[in-house]
Order: C-alpha cells, then sequence, then structure tokens
C-alpha cells in the first residue's frame, strides 16, 4: 500500500511537469516574439532612464534626442518597440537587430551593468556623436555582443584603454572608434597602448571600414592589414604611428579611402599605382612619407581628394596628376620645404583641375605674379596661397570665382590697393590678407557688402582703416577680425554689436586708453597704449574667455583674474605689481601663461604649475621669491618652464622629472643651491637648459646611462660654483651637438593648440653670454647649439676628444676657471664655431694653428693664460684685436706689439680643409645691433638683440588667424582633421 500511494505521488508530479512544458511549447510564435520583446524593450528603456539629454553634447546640428520618444503602449505589459526612433528589429523573430542613435544629445556615462548588454541580438550599433562622459569602453561589447556586424562609438567622448576583448567581435565589418580626444580636466585619452594594432585586428577578418583616427596607439602599422582583402576604408590619421608604412596596404584591391595624416613619426613612400586602383580619398599629411611622387598617380582614376601636406616628398611634381579630373581637394600646404632646399615649381598643370573646389598651396614657393591659371577653377570655395613669394596686385579676375567662400592670401608681396572686385564675391565668408604691401585707404563700410563674411583678416600691411562710427547697422556679424598694424587709435564703436565676435586682433596700433567692456573668447591687443580695464572689478568679465593676450603695454596694478574658460593668458612686458595669485592654480585649462617682465613680486604659490594642461610657464624677469613649487607632481604637457631673473631660493624640483615633453629650463640668475641635477638627462625632448648665475655646485659627476640628454643643444651652467674636471663624460655622450641640424627651421618654436583647432606660436626668447658681451635674443636661432661652463672651478685639461666630436657648436665658453693643459687641436674640426672663449685660465703652449681654418670664427679670447709662440695668421684671425690676447707674455704675432723672431714668425695655415663655400655648412650670420654703454679696459659691453636669419619662419597652420608679426603670433587652421 505504501508502494502504491509513493507511486501515485510521483506520477501526479510528472503529469503536473508535463503540463508545464506542454504549454509553454503551444504558445504560439509571435507570443513567443511578443516575450522576448517586452525584455528588450524594458532593457532599451532602462538604457534610456540612464542618461540625461542634452543638446548641447552633439555637434551635428540636426541632432535631437531620439529617445525621448520612447515610451510604453497600452498598460504596459507590451510594447512594440520595433516602432522606436532609431530601433531596428528583425522580421522573422522581432529581435532589437540595430541601434541608430548617433546625434541623440545623450549624456552620461556606461558601464559594464547597463542594460545594453542585454540585447544580445544586436548586429548594427552607433552610438556616435554623444557624450559618454570621459567613461571607459565596457568589455562586455566584446564578451555579450557577439553577432555586431557594425560598432560605431566615434566622437563620444569614450576615454581609457580600449578593452582587447573587441577583438572578438568576428563578424564587424566596421568598427569606429575615432575621434574620442578631446580635451577634459582629468580624462584619459582613448588609447591602445597595453596590447597593440594587431592584437585588435587579427580576428576581425570581415572588415571593410576600420576607423581609429586620434586613438592613441604608438605602434607600428601591423603587416597583416596587407591580407585585409576587403577593407575599403582606413584612416589612423592622429595615431601617433611609428615605423614605415606596409606598402602592400597601397594595393588593396576595394581600398577607397586612406587616411594616415598627422602621424610624424610614420615613414613611407608611394608605390608604383596601377589602373585596377580605386582609390577616392589618399591622405598622408603631416607625415614623414618621402621619396619621388610617381608619375603613375595619374593612374588613380577616381580619385576626388589628395592631401599631402608637410611631408618629405621630393618637391618635383609630376605634370601628370593634372590628368586626374575627378580631385576635387587638392592640398599641398608646405609641400616644397625639404632640407635640400626650395625649389621653383611650375603648378600650371592645376589648371586642368577644373572641379576642384578646394586648392591649398600655401608655403610651396610660389613666385612672381598672381597664378593666372587659377581663373579656370571657376569651382573653387576654398584657396589658400599664403606664405608664398607672390607679387604684384590682386588680380580683378578673382571676381569670376563666384562660388568662393575663403580666400587666404596672408604673407606674400602682394602690393597696391584691395581692389573693389573682391567686394563682389558674395559668397565669401573668410579674407586673409594679412602680412602683404598692401597700401592705401580702406573704407571699412565695403565690408557691409559681403553679406557673408565671419572672418577678415588684414593685420600687418601698409594699410590705413577709417572705421564711421555709424558702421555698426549694415556690417555682416564676424567671428574673426584682425585689424593689427592698420593706424587705429581708438577702439571701433561697431564691435559693441558684434555679439558673436570670438578673435579679435587689434595688436600694434595706438589706440590709448581703457579696455571697453566686450564680451569675446579671443582677444589680442599685444603693443599698444593702453593703461587699464573700463569697469575693471579685478575679476575679468567675460565668461567665455579663453585667449587673451595684452603683452607690450603700459597696464599697471595687480593682475587680472580671467574666467574659468582662459586657455591663454599672456601680459608680458607691462607694469604689473603684487603677487601672483593662487586663483591661477584652478584654471583648469591653461595652457599658456606669460606673465614676464612685469613687476611682480612675493612667493609663488605652491599649487603653480600643477595643471596636467599646462604648456608653456614664463615668470622671467620679476621680483619673485621663495621656494619653487612643486611643479609637475605628475606627467603633464608642460614645454617651456622660465623662472629666470628672480630671487628664487632652494633645489630644483625633481618632480620635473615628469614634465617628460620639457624642451626647454629656464632658472639663470636667481639664488638656488643644489649639485647638478643630473636626473634632468632624462628628459627625452628637453632641448635648452640654462642654469645661469646661482649657487649650483659641486663636482659633475658621470651620467647614468648614455642616452642622457639626448636632445640637449644649448646648456649654460655658468657662475656657478662646479668644481673637479670638465664633465667629459657628459660632452662624450651630448649627441644632438656633433653634427649641425639640417633642419630648415629659422627659429625655436613651441606651437600649442588654444583656439578651435588653431595654433600659438611661441618663439623663446634667452640671454646669453658670448662674443664678449650679452647677448639677448627675442628669438632663438633654431641651429644655435652652446655650450658655457665659464666663472666655475673647473680645472684640469681640455678633454682632446669629446669636445672636438661637437661639431654643432657655435659658441662655447669655458673661461674664468683653472684650466691646464694646451688649446686642443681638435677644436679646429668646429667647422660651424662663431664664438670661442678660454679666457682666464691657466692654458700653455701654443695656440692651434689650424684655428684659422674655422671659416665662421667671429670672436677668439685667449687672454690671461700662460701661452706662448706665434698667433695664427689669415682669415679670421686677422681681425682679431691686441686685448683678447693680452696677460700671455709669451705671445708673439703681427698684430701685438711683441713681434716674432724669424724663427717663430707666424705663418699662414695650409689649405683650409672647411669648405669655403657657405652652402657647405649652415651657418649662423648674426645681423648686429650693439648698445654701448660704456668702455671697459678695451672691452665693449653692450646688448646685442640678434634677429638670426632673414628667411621666413615655416609655421603649420596658415587657414586662419594669421599674423605678420615674428616674435609672437597665432596661426589657427579650423580644425586639424582632414
Amino acid at each position: 500500500m505504501g508502494m502504491e500511494s509513493w507511486w501515485s505521488k510521483f506520477i501526479s508530479v510528472c503529469s503536473f511537469i508535463l503540463l508545464l512544458l506542454n504549454a509553454t511549447h503551444c504558445l504560439s510564435p509571435v507570443q513567443n516574439q511578443a516575450l522576448g520583446q517586452v525584455d528588450e524593450c524594458s532593457a532599451l528603456l532602462q538604457f534610456k532612464e540612464s542618461f540625461a539629454i542634452s543638446k548641447s553634447v552633439s555637434a551635428d546640428p540636426l541632432a535631437y534626442p531620439k529617445v525621448s520618444f520612447w515610451t510604453r503602449e497600452g498598460d504596459g505589459n507590451q510594447s512594440n518597440c520595433c516602432s522606436w526612433d532609431g530601433v531596428e528589429c528583425d522580421e522573422d523573430f522581432g529581435h532589437v537587430v540595430g541601434l541608430d542613435l548617433r546625434s541623440s544629445c545623450l549624456y552620461g556615462s556606461i558601464n559594464s551593468g547597463n542594460t545594453l548588454f542585454r540585447l544580445v541580438h544586436l548586429q548594427r550599433l552607433d552610438l556616435s556623436d554623444n557624450h559618454f562622459n570621459f567613461s571607459q569602453i565596457p568589455s562586455r561589447f566584446g564578451d555579450d555582443l557577439s553577432s555586431l556586424t557594425c560598432l560605431n562609438l566615434s566622437n563620444s567622448l569614450f576615454s581609457g584603454e580600449i578593452p582587447p576583448e573587441i577583438s572578438k567581435l568576428s563578424k564587424l565589418s566596421t568598427l569606429d572608434l575615432s575621434f574620442n580626444d578631446q580635451k577634459a580636466n582629468d580624462s584619459i585619452p582613448l588609447k591602445l597602448t597595453k596590447g597593440n594594432l594587431r592584437s585588435l585586428v587579427q580576428n576581425l577578418t570581415n572588415l571593410k571600414q576600420l576607423h581609429l583616427s586620434w586613438v592613441v596607439i604608438q605602434s607600428t602599422v601591423p603587416d597583416i592589414l596587407v591580407n585585409a582583402s576587403s577593407l575599403i576604408s582606413l584612416q589612423l590619421d592622429g595615431c601617433e604611428l611609428n615605423g614605415e608604412f606596409p606598402v602592400g596596404i597601397f594595393h588593396l584591391p576595394s581600398l577607397e579611402v586612406l587616411n594616415v595624416s598627422y602621424n610624424s613619426d610614420l615613414t613611407g613612400y608611394f608605390p608604383t599605382f596601377n589602373k585596377s586602383n580605386v582609390f577616392k580619398k589618399l591622405v598622408v599629411a603631416v607625415t614623414n612619407f618621402s621619396g619621388q611622387l610617381s608619375t603613375s598617380l595619374e593612374n588613380l582614376h577616381s580619385l576626388i581628394l589628395l592631401e599631402i601636406s608637410l611631408c618629405n616628398f621630393h618637391p618635383n611634381v609630376p605634370s601628370s596628376i593634372g590628368n586626374l579630373t575627378q580631385l576635387s581637394s587638392l592640398s599641398m600646404y608646405a609641400f616644397n620645404d625639404v632640407s635640400k632646399g626650395k625649389l621653383s615649381v611650375s603648378f600650371s598643370w592645376v589648371g586642368k583641375l577644373t572641379k576642384l573646389y578646394h586648392l591649398n598651396l600655401a608655403d610651396t614657393n610660389i613666385k612672381g605674379e598672381f597664378l593666372s591659371f587659377v581663373s579656370n577653377l571657376t569651382q573653387l570655395e576654398f584657396l589658400d596661397l599664403s606664405d608664398n613669394e607672390i607679387s604684384g596686385q590682386i588680380p580683378s579676375w578673382l571676381m569670376k570665382l563666384t562660388q568662393l567662400t575663403t580666400l587666404s592670401l596672408g604673407d606674400n608681396n602682394l602690393q597696391g590697393p584691395m581692389p573693389r572686385s573682391l567686394f563682389q564675391l558674395k559668397n565669401l565668408e573668410y579674407l586673409f590678407l594679412t602680412g602683404n604691401n598692401l597700401s592705401g585707404l580702406v573704407e571699412f563700410d565695403q565690408f557691409s557688402k559681403l553679406k557673408k563674411l565671419k572672418g577678415l583678416e588684414l593685420s600687418y600691411n601698409m594699410l590705413s582703416v577709417e572705421i564711421r562710427n555709424d558702421l555698426s547697422a549694415t556690417l555682416p556679424k564676424l567671428q574673426i577680425l584682425a585689424l593689427g598694424f592698420c593706424n587705429l587709435t581708438e577702439f571701433p564703436n561697431f564691435l559693441k554689436n558684434q555679439s558673436e565676435l570670438t578673435r579679435l586682433d587689434l595688436s600694434d596700433n595706438k589706440i590709448h586708453g581703457r579696455i571697453p567692456k566686450w564680451v569675446l573668447s579671443a582677444l589680442d591687443l599685444e603693443s599698444n597704449l593702453l593703461t587699464g580695464f573700463d569697469q575693471y572689478p579685478g575679476i575679468l568679465p567675460w565668461k567665455n574667455l579663453i585667449y587673451l593676450a595684452l603683452g607690450n603695454n603700459m597696464l599697471q596694478g595687480p593682475l587680472p583674474i580671467p574666467p574659468q574658460s582662459i586657455r591663454l593668458y599672456d601680459v608680458q612686458n607691462n607694469e604689473y605689481t603684487g603677487e601672483i595669485s593662487p586663483l591661477f592654480c584652478n584654471f583648469n585649462d591653461l595652457q599658456v601663461l606669460d606673465l614676464s617682465n612685469n613687476n611682480l613680486s612675493g612667493m609663488l604659490p605652491q599649487c603653480l604649475g600643477n595643471s596636467s594642461v599646462l604648456e608653456i610657464l614664463a615668470l622671467h624677469n620679476n621680483s619673485l621669491n621663495g621656494y619653487i613649487p612643486p611643479i609637475c607632481p605628475s606627467k603633464t604637457r608642460l614645454r617651456i618652464v622660465d623662472f629666470s631673473y628672480n630671487q628664487l631660493q632652494g633645489k630644483l624640483p625633481r618632480g620635473v622629472m615628469n614634465c617628460t615633453q620639457l624642451k626647454v629650463i629656464n632658472f639663470a640668475n636667481n639664488q638656488m643651491s643644489d649639485i647638478f641635477p643630473s636626473w634632468l638627462g632624462a628628459l627625452p625632448e628637453l632641448r635648452i637648459l640654462i642654469l645661469r648665475s646661482n649657487g649650483f655646485h659641486g663636482v659633475i659627476g658621470k651620467p647614468a646611462t648614455k642616452h642622457e640628454f639626448p636632445n640637449l643643444r644649448i646648456i649654460d651652467l655658468s657662475n656657478n660654483g662646479f668644481s673637479g674636471m670638465l664633465p667629459s663624460n657628459y660632452l662624450e655622450i651630448w649627441n644632438s651637438m656633433k653634427y649641425v641640424d639640417e633642419n630648415q627651421q629659422t627659429y625655436f618654436e613651441v606651437y600649442t593648440d588654444v583656439v578651435d583647432g588653431g595654433y600659438f606660436n611661441s618663439d623663446y626668447a634667452m640671454t646669453i653670454s658670448g662674443k664678449g658681451v650679452e647677448l639677448k635674443y627675442k628669438k632663438t636661432p633654431y641651429l644655435l647649439t652652446l655650450i658655457d661652463l665659464s666663472s666655475n672651478r673647473f680645472e684640469g685639461e681640455i678633454p682632446e676628444g669629446p669636445v672636438g666630436k661637437l661639431r654643432g657648436l657655435v659658441l662655447l665658453n669655458l673661461s674664468n676657471n683653472s684650466l691646464t693643459g694646451h688649446i686642443p687641436s681638435s677644436f679646429g674640426d668646429l667647422a660651424a664655431l662663431e664664438s670661442l672663449d678660454l679666457s682666464q685660465n691657466q692654458l700653455s703652449g701654443r695656440i692651434p694653428s689650424n684655428l684659422a681654418q674655422l671659416t665662421f670664427l667671429a670672436y677668439f679670447n685667449v687672454s690671461h693664460n700662460h701661452l706662448s709662440g706665434p698667433i695664427p695668421l689669415g682669415k679670421q684671425f686677422d681681425t682679431f684685436q691686441e686685448d683678447l690676447y693680452e696677460g700671455n707674455s709669451g705671445l708673439c704675432g703681427k698684430y701685438l706689439l711683441k713681434k716674432c723672431e724669424d724663427s717663430e714668425s707666424s705663418t699662414r695655415p695650409p689649405p683650409s680643409i672647411v669648405g669655403e663655400d657657405e652652402d657647405s655648412v649652415f651657418q649662423i650670420a648674426l645681423d648686429w645691433y650693439v648698445v654701448v654703454p660704456g668702455v671697459v679696459s678695451g672691452l665693449i659691453v653692450g646688448v646685442i638683440v640678434g634677429n638670426i636669419w632673414t628667411t621666413k619662419k615655416h609655421e603649420w597652420f596658415v587657414e586662419t588667424f594669421s599674423r605678420k608679426r615674428k616674435p609672437r603670433g597665432t596661426r589657427a587652421r579650423r580644425g586639424r582633421r582632414t
């Protein structure tokens, strides 16, 4: 009986289970579909609720919040989300397979717990152009959404490391993670450095589009991409790539778009193209691509866009490019800038490209009259011929180019009046004529005819601009206005009503009085006669101000406090007094802070220099005291730090080691006391190190490795207390001083991106001793190489070998030490040497005769030593004065009171082994202006302001906001992306 009861119960339970299974099995496909939809729709609604809506976070002007229209239907148990905006479902099972939320104004973080990852059937996902608050891309994209064929997370402010799980998405045909490089206070850019590009793509064998623009990759381009036969579009611009680009990628059968621009360490060359290539866009601008452009470029019959600006291609351009009849955009900016020197190149073939709407031939060494073939290009919308040597008048036939929206002719030799025909270009939005020789009177009300005008630059010509007081009602709303050096004496009244003005350059005029209260984002009033601010409250009223340049005025009182938005703050060469407010530590976007040449005093805020985005910190020539704050407590972008000519004390903060991008360190003329900071040798970019006139002391020991100071070109340790032997171990490894840099850059400059992709150009000013006087460089020559160890306590002999190998040296000063022994004959190998000062030592023996071979030697001082024998004759030695040899009783020579006996008479040196051809050596020829305040013991003491070279400097971006004034300028380009 018991057994029957147990069996009866077992049968009942099994029957119940079968009933349940049958009930579920008997659900119709529609009912099963509904259950799946309810779950997925619920997941979508929870996804919606995890974000805020902000229309300002999406860049697309047509952006709108798609998820705002997602709502449940009926009683909430059923919901047909397949009809929602941006949602796509498959027809068979009703699963959500597509989600297009691009430009949907989403703001908030996305993490691994987000309900998005419950949509396991997703095949297409587009979240581009939103704001995901610098969150990291969750690994669940690769783990849970394995059916994805398209993943677009571009321009949505993701940051951090790309998860390796993305490589699991083997079905992907499109992967777009580009343009997640926007700046944030503490964000880490989107990067792929723990893994590498090879590991990311090795499983993605179906890729058709791979877009990683501005993702930090820092690796080579993997050869595996040569086998990506399905690839249609490859965009790796701005990824910090290096090594050689695999040439086989050019031969991929389906590749239409290739963009590897803005990878300056990426080398490569163009192969021979054949007619089977299907390229439409080919962009390698700002790379190290080189070689000869092949005539086979004409085989790229489908090419519509070609950008080869700022590369190292041979300047000979094949005219066959003129056969690319479909070409609509051609950019060759600075194409003719190579170390072999610029060649005169003909661009007449461009006249055949009648479909061009974009043409950039800026800085390509075009000479002579205005290019007549441009008149054939009637479809042009953008024309940039700036930074050339075009002469003559602006032709009246430009009025035929009725489609022009941008015309940039700045920095040429154009003359004559501004033609009235320009006012017939009704579509013109940007007109840039800065830095020419245009003359005459410009009636500003003429620009009211250009109703679409947004940007106007007339600075640095010989123009006089006449502005009526009642002009404001008729002028278009401008965004950019540059009227520097236009003979203005007051602020134009019409500016009060220019509510959209973001950049204003009124520098180098004669505007006096106070600065009015205008709402701007960029203000340049350098070099006027300004004395203060109108209704100045202590804190500047311009809430959106990002750029403030007030240098070279007569501004007084405490430093004005800018708003939080400030990126560039430059008030150098004024009369500001008082202390630096700790409020300057709170500007999280500040990239340039220049307070130099004022009367500031007090201690530095200890938080100054903590910013992770600060790039230039210049406080020199004030009366600041106390200890130096802990600069660079963590890794920063700082590239110039100059605290020279103050009263600062203590040691150099070791945190400077974190400033891995530092190019200049200058603490000259302070009261610091420390041993030689050898740890600075680990800074890979350091080019200039000046510690002159402090209390540094002790023996300079051996470098930690053979790779210390790899890029050092200027070192000044003079007037300290260093002792022991000369640091021969360092002299042996300063490899950058062993050659003459063939870079054609004229001055040492630092470019900082501060205004909407525009670049602030900082020319570094520096004071050194050389040629017996104090040399003040308003702009430091790029080729200047110097070592100044004078006025210390060094002893022993000058090392023969190491110094003689430093063949790039221009200035060498070892004076006022206790050096003994002979002058090394290897000094005769220093072919670029212009100044050699060995005075005030205990050197003995003869002056090596081969020093007369130094063609550029302009100053040679060996006074007050124990030298003997004849002075070499010939070349530069025939110009040196007697006082440069005094204090050496054993010396004799033609130009000394003591003549040599016949047995030791001075003889001219043997034929020079140093080339006479000026092209064989990159000479630094100084145009001197000497102010002589006095004569002491026959030595002229003065100030030399060196303007080094007369050739044009090359600047990276020239499309907007250019300036002819060279000591400090701005260039802006509308975006850095192609």
